[in-house]
Order: C-alpha cells, then sequence, then structure tokens
C-alpha cells in the first residue's frame, strides 16, 4: 500500500509510514470521535439529547433505538503463523471489523480485530461493548414508552441481523420463513433501522478505496490503518454529509452466520414492537405494500 502511495505522490516510504503512524496516534484516540469511538463504556454518550434519540424515528421509523450493529470482513494476506484462525468461510483470510452506528452514518464504537473465522455473535460476546451490553453496563437512555402510547414502558435497544442473539437491549428479525403479516412488518421496520450500519460501511469502502481489496500490511498496521479509517469516515461524515450512492456497493463481507437463541425478555419485547408497529400510532401507511 506504502508503494502505490510514494509512486503516486512521490513521497517517500518511510515518510509515509511516519505519517500514517503519526495520524493513527493522533485520530485513532477515542477522545476524537463522535461518541468516543472505542470506548464501550460511553460509545452511546453521543445520544442523549432528545433530538438525537429521535433520529431513527425520524429517519428510520423505528423508536427507541439507539444503534444499528453488524460486522465485516477485512481482508488482509496471511497473518504469520496464524494457520486457519483468519481463513474465513468465504476461502481468504481476514479480520472481523464491528461497529456500532448511529442514524448520521458515523461510527460510535468499533472492535476490530478478531479472527476471520469468526461469528458475529462471537465477535460481539468478545469485545467489551457486548459484554458491557450483556451486563446491563452500557449508559443507555432510561425506559420510556413509545410514542403516542401510555403502557408499557420499553427499554432502548440496539439493532442487528439475525446473526446476533436476541436480546432486551438487541433485536433481530424474526425467522425468515412461515412469518405472519405482523412479524413481517417487524421485519421490515428493522431492516430500515439496520441498513444505516451497512450504508456506513459502504461509504467508509468506497471512500477509503483500500478497503476493496486485501491489505498487503502486517496485522497490527492493518489494523491500525482501518482505525484511521474509521476516524476519518466519522471526521468526513460531519464535514461533507451524506450521499447515499455512496453506499450501494462495496466488497465487505459479512462474518458467518450461526445459529443463536435469545432471551424470553428479549422475545416479549419485540412483540411489543411487532404489536406498536401494526397499532393506529406506530403503523406505516406504505408498510404493507412494502413486504
Amino acid at each position: 500500500m506504502f508503494q502505490v502511495f510514494s509512486y503516486r505522490t512521490v513521497i517517500g516510504q518511510s515518510t509515509l509510514r511516519l505519517s500514517h503512524r503519526e495520524v493513527h496516534s493522533q485520530y485513532g484516540r477515542p477522545g476524537n470521535l463522535r461518541g468516543n469511538l472505542g470506548r464501550p463504556s460511553s460509545c452511546c454518550d453521543g445520544p442523549t439529547t432528545e433530538g438525537e434519540l429521535d433520529l431513527f424515528l425520524q429517519s428510520c421509523n423505528f423508536p427507541n433505538c439507539v444503534g444499528a450493529i453488524d460486522g465485516k470482513h477485512i481482508r488482509v494476506k496471511k497473518p504469520i503463523r496464524s494457520g486457519s484462525q483468519f481463513f474465513n468461510y468465504k476461502k481468504y483470510f481476514s479480520f472481523v471489523l464491528f461497529a456500532v452506528c448511529d442514524a448520521n452514518y458515523c461510527f460510535r464504537y468499533i472492535d476490530m480485530g478478531s479472527y476471520g473465522s469468526s461469528s458475529d455473535s462471537a465477535v460481539l460476546g468478545h469485545s467489551a461493548f457486548g459484554q458491557m451490553l450483556n451486563n446491563n453496563e452500557l449508559d443507555l437512555p432510561g425506559n420510556t414508552t413509545l410514542p403516542g402510547t401510555t403502557y408499557p414502558v420499553m427499554p432502548f435497544v440496539f439493532v442487528g441481523d439475525e446473526a446476533f442473539a436476541l436480546g432486551e437491549h438487541l433485536m433481530r428479525p424474526y425467522s425468515s420463513w412461515g412469518l405472519s403479516i405482523a412479524r413481517r412488518v417487524f421485519n421490515y421496520r428493522l431492516t430500515r433501522a439496520r441498513r444505516v450500519v451497512e450504508c456506513a460501511f459502504g461509504i467508509l469502502a468506497n471512500k477509503w478505496r483500500f478497503l476493496h481489496s486485501p491489505i498487503h500490511l502486517k496485522l497490527e498496521t492493518a489494523i491500525s490503518a482501518v482505525k484511521a479509517a474509521c476516524v476519518l469516515h466519522n471526521f468526513v461524515r460531519v464535514r461533507d454529509g451524506f450521499n447515499f450512492e455512496d453506499s450501494l456497493s462495496h466488497s465487505l463481507e459479512s462474518p458467518n452466520p450461526s445459529g443463536v437463541r435469545g432471551t424470553r425478555h428479549g422475545a416479549a419485547v419485540r412483540d411489543h414492537f411487532t404489536a406498536y408497529f401494526l397499532s393506529p400510532h406506530g403503523a406505516l401507511p406504505w408498510q404493507l405494500e412494502a413486504i
């Protein structure tokens, strides 16, 4: 990578390497990102105002949502003495970039470096964010009723795909076969909210084109490069705004999905959302035509 940049910019490779390390040391710090990227204890410190909490409701029609989560493979050359740990189900070597994204397509938290052979649920479970989520240690807003209702009081949640386990603060879609209309509506509404993290990955990969091909750097350096790209992604996103076309295609692939079981409390929360999305206060005029 540095050889290509050196040729294009007529700058020595050693100078570029020093510049890269300097950029990462300055911008890769947790405090230099919206929402304190990399600090799971405060990854949700950002959306605390009423306006920010309403963003998922306004843009994605999903109330009480504070973030969308997903993981993507980052292609790398085979790390030395790694065996098959980084060899994923798509038959190439990678590590996993796991991210929590807000409704503005900015990364609130990232975890990277997990083996490419790991599933999304395993990456989440081993991350500091996932452990704090499971232990109810995240500083989430207090439970509140959904718009237009007085009962029940509902928790704030993250949304993810079927690779993640259902929980009180983590919603996933219903299984994709034999679904009632109500469950299909829920899946549609959840997908509208979850797509922001997919769009964020698309913007990231299309802005920083080295993510479209294997990164020919040492594993530690590759991880630093992707961290710096995530930081700069947030900076550019806030500065320049969002172009939906930038997110329509990218080469990042999701980790291997695996069967995971949720909790009964999580299932009850999901059922309440499902009922709300068909109620007069929560239904969208076009949702039945979209499913």
